[in-house]
């Protein structure tokens, strides 16, 4: 998808949802005429907000707390459309009871107050959880894998805006201090051009693990010149899996790690996954997949024991992870796909767009292997 379309989309959906919120909350308020006034206003200014944020997105010397109140306005512009459907239910619902004239108005101004108060603290939960990494710890079973081994996974850090040096550097030294055997990036790992993420990228120079650290694409890199990001991410001793696998562990005791393109190649006609070549010459044993959206799991058949994937932020903003479960089969967290296959979703470790999560703290994955 081109980047004009792409924002031509994006912001025609705020500007629906915008209207949404006019119309069936501010509009519906018990309140004095400045009240819903200065909500308009603000309204207004966080559409400002969001169309500059598109803008921002793609340059370099935007200034952090610039950057920072024009990405804000979209979640809570989401998370005001999500308190005006609840707050438009309600009050039909309140309407509709038996109730006198002086009880529902008491009932009504309590639910305007509230439904305010409630989107404005959730607003300022979400950006405080964004700043959360959360180590979550998973033991996954694998049939005739003779030797534990631990994977540390991290997931779309989506390097640019908000995410830049110190929170990378976080993220290396929490990734480190876990020891593992093996660290795996699955994708979206930059999101603005390369050339202006190259001092980011180097504090990926400082993760240590006993086996190293393997990297696929996601489908953000796609719009960001592909081929540039693998180039530098090699150049930072990463090693790429372009349709690939290699040997981990001890001989005989070790395991398959194979990783996939994005299927966002598909549609770019570039950088194609393809799974057959991903597992060509791999050892008799145990085979550990990256592909960087769930929903590849769809063409996985056998010979694959786990997949780790990444993509869906965990839904970032709850309750948006009932959209993302329209086009993804898992979320977050671990699953037993079929009988022979598993797959593990990690929530991601930085995040897209507003510098807020819901429900879904940025994570990273230390999966021990038994």
């Amino acid at each position: 998808m081109n980047l004009i379309y792409f924002s031509v989309i994006f912001l025609s959906v705020f500007a629906l949802i915008n209207f949404y919120i006019y119309k069936r909350l501010i509009l519906k308020l018990d309140a004095r005429k400045s009240i819903k006034h200065s909500l308009n206003i603000f309204l207004v200014i966080n559409y400002l907000g969001i169309i500059g944020y598109m803008f921002a997105r793609y340059f370099v010397n935007t200034p952090n707390w610039l950057y920072f109140l024009f990405s804000v306005p979209i979640g809570i512009v989401f998370l005001l459309f999500c308190t005006a459907l609840v707050y438009d239910f309600s009050r039909v619902i309140l309407l509709s009871l038996p109730l006198s004239n002086s009880r529902r108005a008491f009932f009504k101004k309590s639910l305007d107050i509230s439904s305010l108060g409630i989107a404005f603290v959730l607003s300022a939960r979400a950006m405080v959880e964004a700043r959360t990494i959360v180590i979550e710890k998973v033991d996954v079973k694998i049939k005739e894998l003779k030797h534990p081994y631990k994977i540390v996974q991290i997931s779309d850090l989506h390097i640019g805006g908000l995410v830049g040096k110190s929170f990378v550097k976080e993220v290396v030294e929490k990734v480190n201090a876990l020891s593992p055997d093996l660290i795996v990036i699955t994708g979206d790992l930059v999101d603005i051009k390369i050339e202006n993420a190259g001092a980011i990228l180097d504090e990926l120079k400082s993760l240590k693990s006993v086996y190293g650290v393997y990297y696929i694409v996601g489908n953000h890199e796609y719009f960001h010149g592909i081929a540039k990001i693998i180039e530098n991410v090699k150049a930072r001793g990463i090693k790429v899996l372009d349709n690939e696998n290699v040997y981990i562990g001890q001989e005989g005791k070790g395991f398959n790690l194979a990783g996939v393109n994005d299927l966002f190649g598909y549609r770019m006609g570039i950088y194609m996954p393809d799974l057959q070549k991903a597992l060509i010459s791999k050892q008799d044993a145990p085979t550990i997949l990256l592909a960087h959206q769930p929903k590849f799991i769809e063409e996985v058949g056998e010979g694959v024991d786990l997949m780790l994937s990444g993509h869906t932020h965990g839904g970032q903003i709850y309750p948006f992870r009932y959209l993302v479960r329209l086009s993804q089969p898992y979320i977050s967290g671990l699953y037993q796909h079929t009988a022979d296959l598993q797959i593990y979703v990690n929530r991601g470790t930085g995040y897209w767009g507003p510098p807020m999560r819901l429900g879904a703290s940025s994570e990273i994955t230390e999966i021990t292997l038994l």
